[in-house]
């Protein structure tokens, strides 16, 4: 446009015209730009097509033309929150309420996803086998507490006393791919589970992911062998991921947990001292994490936030006093969260041509079509939870990134009224190729469901086939799978290859049993199904 004014400027009419206006004195205004555009036509009208000044005004406005397209058809980065917690439980029993521990109350926008790694859960023998069937308590309290806040559990995994659990917004679900869990044991020669990491990887809107949740041996002496833990788990967990086969192929990994890390060298009174005066920053050159990534390529590759809250570790029972028992254990920041953006592969041109070289091409087109950073809003301690020796860490992050995808694998609707008085339609479109089976499914689900296992009932994708028109799938549901009690509802497409749901419909009305009314059946009497979906909703 600044040459478009220098062209304007060199014409009379016009330019006495347009510079003498207030408007053109804001030229940045949506005004002042309507404005000169208006001038322009009229300016354009006067050319003769034979002067030179025509053809430097052509290509003049042809390049503002291909200015505007570009920024009209530049992808849009989209900002995601992420609230993260690590604790170590120490055995404890859950609290009554977390709200505080998620920040559910504050004023700041929703978080998109959580992601909570807890260490030392109760996993002695009946607790263990209970759970082979059942959530542990820890999880079954995240989940009812998330579940109503529109959050669904994607993915866990529990190793003994370590437990690793992803939590979405329902938004996002069709949009986390790959999902696949793992773990590693470092205890014991690596033969018990008491220490070691557990994980999980999944691709979000394209971009891989990795959690690893650890908790890595313990006391003053051994940071080296915590390190070479830790160094052992990032080599020896592998995924059947050609894009990501080890974590440290994913672009975004977090590590966190209860890391074990001591403060050094420092005596007891000093260490107590700037924690009373909170000058924690007199601590870190003495905090064995921070001195073994000085000299640990590995380790420096991830980043952490400033330790500006008070070491978590260790505390007496139901208090906030720090150990006093004839151990006096010296306080130490154990709990950490760190994260690591995968480094940007080297100059092409720099590269020899091999396997690797080539992976590391693609991987640096793929980082430059589609950026991704992170920021971390938040990192500190919850001083308010007492049931532990350890408090809680948690950390905020928002991640901006460009989508790879934003379409749903699969689209579903409920078609018609539904009720437990006929049997009721769905109908279901692939708007991308994907790989289907005979054993996905589509699940009935409660809105405000908490986990895919939550389901009132399902019906394979092929075995109740009804109908097919070009792209458009129609399978039943039995009415005598419907909840005579009715509420809203909502179905989900699940990928048993792809082990995910890919497909979410909007939510819809199940209306109450006519039938059942009329006859004044109660839901016991019907099916045992109705009589849990009963007491939910009533």
């Amino acid at each position: 446009m600044d040459e478009i004014s220098q062209l304007l400027g060199g014409t009379g009419r016009v330019h006495s015209d347009s510079f003498s206006s207030d408007a053109t004195q804001s030229t940045g205004s949506k005004s002042a730009l309507c404005h000169r555009l208006n001038q322009l036509l009229t300016f354009v009208d006067d050319l003769n097509p034979e002067e030179e000044l025509h053809e430097k005004v052509m290509k003049t406005l042809h390049n503002a033309f291909l200015a505007c397209g570009k920024t009209a058809n530049k992808p849009k980065e989209h900002r995601f929150r992420l609230h993260m917690v690590t604790w170590n439980v120490a055995t404890a029993n859950p609290p009554d309420d977390v709200t505080s521990l998620l920040h559910l109350n504050s004023q700041t926008v929703s978080p998109d996803l959580y992601v909570i790694g807890l260490q030392e859960v109760s996993s002695g023998l009946l607790s263990s086998v209970s759970q082979l069937v059942n959530d542990d308590p820890w999880s079954l309290l995240f989940m009812s507490t998330l579940g109503p806040q529109n959050y669904i559990k994607v993915s866990s995994i529990r190793m003994q006393g370590l437990l690793l659990l992803f939590f979405t917004k329902l938004k996002h679900v069709p949009f986390i791919r790959d999902i696949v869990t793992t773990y590693t044991r470092t205890g014991l020669l690596g033969y018990w589970g008491n220490k070691g990491g557990v994980s999980i990887r999944l691709s979000f809107y394209g971009h891989m992911f990795c959690f690893l949740n650890c908790h890595l041996a313990a006391h003053m002496e051994y940071a080296t062998e915590r390190v070479d833990e830790f160094e052992y788990i990032m080599d020896v967990q592998k995924f059947e991921c050609e894009k990501a086969p080890s974590i440290a192929d994913h672009r975004l990994v977090f590590w966190f947990g209860d890391l074990n890390f001591r403060i050094q060298d420092h005596g007891m009174h000093f260490v107590r001292s700037c924690i009373s005066n909170q000058t924690y920053n007199l601590l870190w050159s003495k905090d064995q994490l921070i001195m073994m990534k000085e000299k640990e390529q590995m380790l420096q590759e991830f980043d952490e936030g400033p330790l500006d809250f008070q070491p978590t570790y260790k505390f007496d029972l139901n208090s906030d006093t720090y150990d006093s028992s004839g151990k006096k254990r010296k306080p130490a920041w154990t709990d950490r969260i760190l994260w690591r953006l995968r480094p940007k592969p080297p100059n092409p041109d720099k590269l020899d041509g091999n396997m690797e070289d080539v992976t590391e091409v693609r991987e640096s087109e793929e980082e430059e079509k589609y950026p991704m950073t992170i920021v971390q809003d938040l990192y500190t301690s919850n001083m308010e939870y007492r049931i532990s020796d350890h408090k809680p860490v948690i950390g905020t992050f928002t991640l901006q990134l460009r989508k790879m995808y934003s379409t749903p694998l699969v689209h579903l609707q409920a078609e018609g009224d539904w009720s437990a008085d006929i049997d009721a339609m769905v109908s279901y479109t692939p708007l991308q190729q994907f790989p289907s089976s005979t054993w996905d499914w589509i699940g009935l689900y409660k809105v405000g469901f908490t986990s895919m296992n939550d389901y009132i009932t399902f019906t394979w994708v092929k075995d109740t086939e009804v109908g097919f028109s070009e792209e458009v799938i129609q399978v039943y549901v039995s009415k005598e799978e419907i909840p005579v009690r009715g509420g809203q509802c909502l179905l989900c497409y699940y990928s048993s290859i792809l082990q995910c749901i890919i497909g979410v419909s909007d939510p819809f009305k199940v209306h109450e049993s006519k039938v059942a009314i009329e006859e004044g059946l109660i839901p016991e009497r019907i099916n045992g199904l109705d009589k849990a979906i009963a007491s939910d909703w009533s």
